[in-house]
């Protein structure tokens, strides 16, 4: 679970709803706190459990090289609703949602894509696709098919007791003893609360039997041929640091392993997460005009 370490939203970062022909998404824009956006704009998806608020603490800082950037809520997740049909919740569906956004969110710009964890495997499908031109594609601790090791059992799990039990024996048995044993402040487990009890349960449901049942699609994504960074944390839980490591190989993407950092490098190394991504931007905007 990406927790946030704080909610008050940095100079420059608003929330505001984006409507698409698939409806409307719930996201925070971050602008320059001065100037105008003068470089590529930026699109990031958030993973399973998370949302818009896992990127706040690197909003500001992304901005302020010079672009207009945009998280979101995938459909049913937190702010963003969506309806109770399994067939919404899939990486091909969740990733059409994706390209609808993208082609809102660049006014004729390319545009930056980031995707974290599941948000990965959603993102990749609206690059395989081709249906919009990407300059640049960052995998942030993902994989590249199905989650292996500790939030492999965990998805497991929650797919026995969410349709026995519901959201409250989630948030009571898992959820918020984690959060009290990992010492968050009160208020930022109210959110946390209030954020998984604002979640579709069938998206929650359904996400977490493809993030449990993703296919590697390693050698589709190659193929696109857009420039990709592979970043994550060096103690990550999710996919093993190792795998993405070797997915990086493949797909003969920079890699970036973020010191210190877990599951979450935006939330636990946001600096150096953003002095990452910044870098590769200008560096995939400067390839493209030359």
């Amino acid at each position: 679970m990406s927790t946030p370490r704080f909610l008050t939203l940095p100079p420059g970062v608003r929330p505001i709803s984006i409507d698409t022909a698939a409806g409307t998404f719930a996201a925070l824009e971050a602008l320059p706190v001065s100037g105008v956006p003068e470089r590529w704009p930026a699109l990031m998806v958030p993973g399973l459990t998370g949302s818009k608020e896992d990127f706040i603490s690197v909003l500001q800082t992304l901005a302020q090289s010079g672009r207009r950037v945009i998280a979101v809520d995938m459909r049913g997740q937190f702010e963003t609703s969506g309806p109770e049909d399994p067939a919404a919740y899939t990486c091909a569906a969740l990733g059409n949602d994706v390209d609808l956004l993208a082609q809102t969110v660049r006014r004729d710009e390319p545009l930056h894509l980031v995707g974290h964890s599941f948000g990965g495997l959603v993102t990749r499908e609206a690059v395989i696709d081709g249906r919009t031109k990407f300059a640049s594609y960052t995998l942030m601790s993902s994989g590249p098919g199905a989650i292996i090791g500790p939030r492999e059992r965990f998805g497991r799990a929650m797919l026995t007791e969410l349709p026995e039990f519901g959201m409250e024996h989630l948030w009571h048995h898992r959820m918020e003893p984690e959060a009290l044993a990992a010492g968050v402040p009160d208020e930022i487990v109210a959110f946390l609360r209030k954020r998984l009890f604002s979640n579709s349960p069938t998206g929650m449901a359904t996400m977490t039997r493809q993030v449990l049942s993703a296919p590697d699609r390693c050698d589709d994504l190659a193929q696109v041929g857009v420039a990709t960074l592979v970043l994550y944390g060096e103690h990550d839980d999710g996919w093993p640091p190792h795998l993405q490591a070797e997915m990086a190989h493949r797909l003969d993407a920079e890699c970036v392993v973020v010191p210190g950092a877990a599951h979450s490098p935006a939330v636990e190394a946001p600096e150096t997460t953003a002095a990452a991504l910044i870098r590769f931007w200008n560096a995939a905007e400067a390839r493209l005009l030359s």
